[in-house]
């Protein structure tokens, strides 16, 4: 199997490793995955083990998932309204308690209330 040249492969999909939560070889692998090329390809390709290509691919999405909940928790800091709901709480009263704490501090809601318990739920 040919594959693209992993260099071309990050510059078509803009990774810049300086700004990057990975590595440039968790880059390459999750670029050649997402293209649906089997770990045995791409180790031969990276010139590595199957085995290696695995770690690599798992510690690149652990790595995404924390800088996911990183941008989350910036997000809630800066936000102009929280909410708190209590464990038990139904979660069709969730886009009401929100509405209301928004419509309290001046604060417009851009999203359906099915969108609200889409981000709770």
């Amino acid at each position: 199997m040919t594959l693209p040249d992993p260099d071309d492969l990050l510059e078509q999909v803009g990774f810049e490793a300086g700004a990057s939560a990975l590595t440039r070889r968790q880059a390459e692998v999750l670029a050649f995955r997402e293209r649906d090329v089997s770990q045995a390809d791409i180790a031969e390709e990276l010139g590595t083990s199957r085995a290696n290509v695995s770690s690599i691919e798992s510690s690149a999405r652990e790595n995404i998932e924390k800088a996911r909940e990183t941008v989350a928790f910036a997000e809630a800091l800066s936000a102009p309204v929280q909410v708190t709901v209590e464990a038990g709480t139904d979660l069709y009263d969730v886009p009401n308690m929100v509405y209301s704490a928004c419509d309290e501090a001046g604060v417009k809601v851009t999203r359906t209330a099915p969108e609200v318990m889409r981000l709770v739920g």
